[in-house]
Order: C-alpha cells, then structure tokens, then sequence
C-alpha cells in the first residue's frame, strides 16, 4: 500500500499514537494535490479535530546564509535536551522543472534528524506564495495530533513566506546576522513588526562585538514601533545567539516560553488562533473555487481567451476580470 493509498480511518489513530511511520504518510497524504487523495487528507484532519493537544508553532524566518539550520539544529538539540519533542517543517525552494525539493534538510540537520523525539520533514514550496507550502498548516496540524510540544516552521525568506508563516504559527521568530547600519535599512518594517523576536545569530568569535552592535540597532528600531497590544512589556525585543557554541539558546527559549505564557494568560492565544482558523478557511474557500473554475473546460477556454485580449491590450485587467465574473453570475 503507497504511502498516499492509507485510509484516514487506520492514520488517524495511529498519528495519535506518535508513530512516525503514520506520521510521515500523513504529512505525504496532505501534500498531494489529487482529489481523491485530498478527500482522504479532509477526513483525516477531521478525524483528529478536537484531540486537544497544543504544541508551541514557531515560525522562523531569515535571509539566506543566516544560518537558519544550524541554529534550528542546535535549537531542536536543547529542546530535545529538555524532554520535548521537536517537529521541523523546513519549507524548501522546489525545483520550476521537477517540483521537488533543492535543498535536503536532514543533511544539514544530522545531529537532530538522529534523535527519536525530533520529526524533520522537508517539503517543496510548489511556487506557492513565498514559498511557504499551502499544506504546511495541515502538517503542523498533524504533528499537533502527533503529540509534539514544539513544532519549528522555517520558511525559505523571501518574498512574503513571513506573511504566510505569521497565519500559521503561534510566534513569528526573525533570524538576521551581524551587519551594520546598510542591513538595518534593508529589513522591511513590515517584517520588523511582525517579528516577536529578533535573533542576531553568530554572536561568536571576531563576530562578537558586531553582534552586539546590531542587537542595540535592532532593539533601538523595535522601540520606535508602535506597541502591540498583544506583547507584553519590553517586546518585541532583540537578543544574540550563536549557533555555533550554543549561547544564547536557552534565554531565547526562555522569552519565547514567557511570551507564549503571556498571551495565554490574556487571552491573545486563543483569539489568534480562532483569526487563523477563520483566514484560512476563506483560503480554501477561494482555492476550492479557483480549482473548479480551472477544471470546467469552458471557464478555462474563457479565461485563456480574456487573457490573450488582455496581453494584446485589447481589455484592462480590471474590465476583463468584470466581464469573466459577469458571466460566471450568469
């Protein structure tokens, strides 16, 4: 039996068991587009709804070459030292020809991948927005159910995965390197106010001092952002961490904790989590649309001839989409 080809009634108890095995099909069972395979994986997150297991979702962000997975690797390993279990859904740049991943998560995460309290799963971004994969929300659903406590979301850092990543998990985590005053100015401010933490990675060696400098540029820009009025006092804040010999790692831990407390204890949790629920319902709400107008052979003829007009100039965008959906009305 393939791994796609398991009913959800034999996955779903065994996903609650913490079998990784089950796991790992459920994850592969979410990720396929097929519609027979993607009833499957609605009735499976079904039959999980309501399990009442939370796990602390972190997305993690950063631009290329920060060291998102040595320090993730060397996060994990201090979690895993501590009793928890750790899920890494590492959302890698697909391939434009094959669709599949470029990057191999578990080889550059070899010391985590070997523990059996850490779940690493790869999976390509299929071009979706950011690059951030449209199942990755089922999948940290599913690891939730599977019983880990922390479940690690990193994005690949480019175009909007932030803003994705941000309806999904629970803390928004950005991961920059020592630099001066030139990086600063490039960070979007959009980012900046997303981000629950700032981590300045690399805080070691000769680049000690300039992490130390970046920290106090950062921490001094988050002051001059508006206070959320779902942080407590002193965040968002900045800290340094280095990847390399572990500093650092444990009082991250500790305000991401502390923040998590907070927000529970006011009430900010859960209301985040109802906001997700409700975005992302509307999402497959306008992809389930989206595919059938796709799949309807005269919509699609429609569609590709609008489309010719509109590249020859002959409609705006505007007007043509007016017209496509005047005559979807009728």
């Amino acid at each position: 039996m393939t791994a796609t080809a398991q009913s959800s009634d034999d996955l779903a108890p065994r996903v609650l068991a913490g079998e990784r095995r089950a796991l790992a099909r459920a994850v592969t069972l979410v990720e396929s587009t097929r519609p027979d395979h993607r009833a499957q994986a609605t009735a499976l997150i079904e039959a999980l709804r309501g399990h009442g297991r939370q796990a602390l979702r972190i997305g993690l962000s950063g631009t290329p070459g920060v060291g998102k997975s040595t320090f993730i690797e060397a996060f994990g390993m201090a979690l895993v030292g501590a009793g928890l279990k750790v899920a890494v859904l590492a959302v890698d740049p697909s391939s434009a020809r094959s669709g599949g991943s470029i990057l191999g998560d578990k080889t550059r995460m070899e010391l985590l991948s070997r523990e059996a309290a850490a779940f690493i799963r790869p999976s390509p971004s299929a071009t979706h927005l950011g690059g951030v994969a449209r199942r990755t929300r089922e999948a940290v659903a599913l690891c939730e159910a599977a019983g880990f406590d922390v479940v690690l979301v990193e994005t690949v850092g480019v175009g909007q995965s932030e803003t994705v990543v941000a309806e999904i998990c629970d803390l928004f985590v950005l991961l920059l390197s020592p630099a001066g005053g030139d990086e600063l100015q490039g960070v979007k401010r959009g980012i900046m106010e997303m981000a629950d933490l700032i981590l300045v990675n690399k805080a070691d060696g000769d680049l000690k001092p300039a992490a130390t400098r970046t920290v106090a540029d950062y921490a001094g820009a988050l002051r001059l952002l508006r206070k959320r009025p779902q942080d407590p006092e002193g965040f968002p804040k900045a800290l340094p961490v280095s990847a390399v010999t572990g500093d650092g790692i444990a009082g991250a831990w500790d305000e991401m904790q502390g923040l998590a407390r907070w927000r529970k204890d006011h009430g900010w949790w859960d209301r985040r989590r109802a906001e997700q629920s409700a975005h992302w319902f509307e999402a497959e709400v306008r992809e389930g649309l989206l595919a059938r107008l796709r799949a309807d052979p005269e919509v699609k003829a429609a569609m590709a001839e609008m489309a010719e007009q509109v590249a020859q100039g002959a409609l705006t965008p505007d007007a043509a989409a007016a017209a496509m959906l005047g005559r979807l009305k009728g």
